[in-house]
């Protein structure tokens, strides 16, 4: 090998990814697809305790799995359903809605699923790609200077990388860090999620708006799984004792009828009743400082009224990925530049406009249902946006 063939050969890039939630992985598998090594550290030994019983994926989540290499498992591990349906408090059907397929045709229009077991499925994704992985660690940003970023590890070791990767969630640590003061801000409403047993005949999301709290609804996750939820305003948190979860999520179900009095019964376990209340953040300006740059939760949160929440942050990943390992995108010399910096500019234009119609629609609808709007055209916002998200991001 000749100096001038040493010279021109492009250095490899590394990557820190803080956080293996949903983003964190997606990114990560995305960027050793590439050829670009990563790290990833996850504050939790326990890789999957993942708080909440179920999720619901629409079809821009599901076109993001599918590029992922994982849709074949989510297909089999998940329930697949295509409609919404509105019910009476006392479980009348109102009305049935067909689902707009917003990963496109050839995708079903929502799957549910066990959310442990998604987070499996990325789990084994992230293995399988041969980055390293380090459980239980939490990462500190030291400094970063035009060649790089200098990180400190809790169990005391250090890094040098090219970037680093923010998708530490909600409270994320390397977000205020970097001086970005931007915090998950309360809604005014609260959710009470559990894992149930699927009756006979639940067959895709039904939902009641009124009654004893604002929304009651439930998902199918498997031929024999669903998760169920209830919104209502939200509480002091501290006033309500864990051990009464069950109790608590169970009185407020019992106001409902159809599949509600099985899925009642079956609440007996405080320990997997989730209580959370419902938070809205957008980060504006820019998702970056330097050479690092937030992904997922650590740089938008927003209500699940329209289950998207996910899918913002494995857009987020897919986005950033593209531009990164892009064939002439990502800078080859060792100092980081205004090229480079507009990168990742081009990664919060390109996600901003549609991560603020989806954060302002789910705020909006639980808005409405805090102010007692009786004719808020809930469908027709889900509707528009839901189409706006069937472009590509």
């Amino acid at each position: 090998m000749t100096d001038t063939d040493t010279q021109a050969r492009p250095r490899s890039r590394s990557v820190l990814v803080i956080g293996g939630g949903a983003a964190g992985n997606a990114v990560t598998v995305l960027l050793r697809r590439s050829g670009i090594a990563v790290d990833l550290v996850e504050a939790r030994a326990d890789w999957n305790a993942t708080a909440g019983s179920g999720i619901t994926l629409q079809g821009n989540a599901l076109r993001v799995l599918r590029e992922l290499g994982v849709w074949e498992q989510v297909k089999s591990s998940g329930f697949g359903f295509g409609s919404v349906g509105i019910t009476a408090v006392d479980g009348t059907v109102l009305h049935v809605a067909r689902d707009i397929r917003a990963g496109g045709d050839d995708l079903p229009a929502t799957v549910g699923m066990q959310r442990p077991q998604l987070q499996q499925i990325l789990i084994e994704a992230v293995r399988a790609s041969g980055a390293s992985v380090r459980l239980g660690t939490t990462a500190e940003i030291m400094g970063q200077d035009s060649a790089g970023v200098s990180v400190r590890f809790s169990d005391g070791s250090e890094g040098r990388y090219d970037l680093v990767v923010a998708a530490d969630g909600l409270g994320s640590a390397t977000r205020a860090a970097i001086g970005i003061s931007d915090k998950p801000e309360p809604t005014g409403m609260a959710i009470w999620r559990v894992a149930a047993p699927r009756p006979t005949g639940v067959t895709r999301t039904d939902l009641a708006y009124g009654g004893p709290v604002f929304i009651a609804g439930y998902c199918p996750t498997s031929d024999t799984t669903l998760y169920a939820y209830v919104v209502e305003k939200n509480r002091d948190r501290a006033s309500i004792a864990p051990e009464t979860y069950a109790d608590e999520m169970r009185r407020l179900a019992s106001g409902y009828g159809g599949a509600w009095p099985a899925i009642a019964a079956s609440i007996t376990d405080p320990e997997k009743v989730n209580y959370t209340w419902f938070d809205r953040m957008l980060v504006e300006g820019s998702w970056h400082r330097g050479r690092v740059v937030l992904v997922g939760d650590a740089a938008h949160c927003c209500p699940p009224t329209i289950a998207q929440g996910a899918a913002m942050s494995l857009e987020d990943a897919l986005v950033l990925a593209e531009l990164l390992t892009a064939s002439d995108a990502w800078d080859a010399s060792d100092a980081w530049d205004a090229w480079d910096d507009d990168l990742l500019q081009r990664y919060y234009e390109r996600r901003i406009p549609r991560v603020r119609a989806v954060v302002e629609a789910s705020v909006q609808i639980g808005q409405w249902q805090l102010d007692g709007v009786r004719d808020a055209d809930v469908p027709g916002l889900m509707g528009r946006t839901m189409t706006m998200l069937k472009e590509l991001p």
